[in-house]
């Protein structure tokens, strides 16, 4: 099986520690170069320790649910012979206290817009199956215990 990094690095920049006054500002590194500006989240920590500019961990949390699921649809779609032109998702997170009384990301709202073409055209039940099984398939879904719903919507063009 394959294993996954990333680097995560902050620096204290002088600040006085010990006071809770330090940003929380940081960055993230992958394998392939690319570097992403995050931060906590400014509903967590307020600005000027916050950076809202930078992405915080419970957007990554939401997008990389969304980009695995889109990912498996792609190939599900793909394999059944549709053509997908188009997907846009939207997705949100919402935080709600757990029985300790602890915030936690208790939903994930993917609400994708899909544009098929081609002679193949899927009916909504159909779009609804490559759904549930993307759902199935995402490696990311299997490993949280947040409720994943899907509320998409598709559009045809002949083709």
């Amino acid at each position: 099986m394959s294993s996954h990094s990333a680097k995560i690095e902050w620096d204290r920049a002088g600040a006085v520690f010990s006071d809770n006054q330090y940003s929380r500002a940081h960055q993230w590194s992958f394998d392939g170069g690319t570097v992403v500006p995050a931060s906590s989240s400014p509903a967590v920590v307020k600005v000027p320790l916050s950076n809202p500019a930078n992405v915080d961990p419970e957007e990554a949390y939401v997008a990389s649910l969304s980009s695995c699921h889109m990912l498996w649809f792609l190939d599900i779609a793909r394999t059944a012979g549709y053509v997908v032109d188009r997907y846009v998702d939207e997705a949100v997170g919402h935080m709600a206290r757990g029985a300790d009384g602890k915030p936690w990301i208790a939903t994930v709202e993917l609400r994708p817009v899909v544009d098929f073409s081609g002679a193949k055209q899927p009916d909504d039940a159909a779009v609804e199956r490559l759904h549930h099984r993307a759902h199935e398939a995402c490696f990311l879904a299997k490993s949280v215990k947040s409720e994943i719903s899907v509320a998409g919507k598709w559009t045809y063009r002949a083709g």
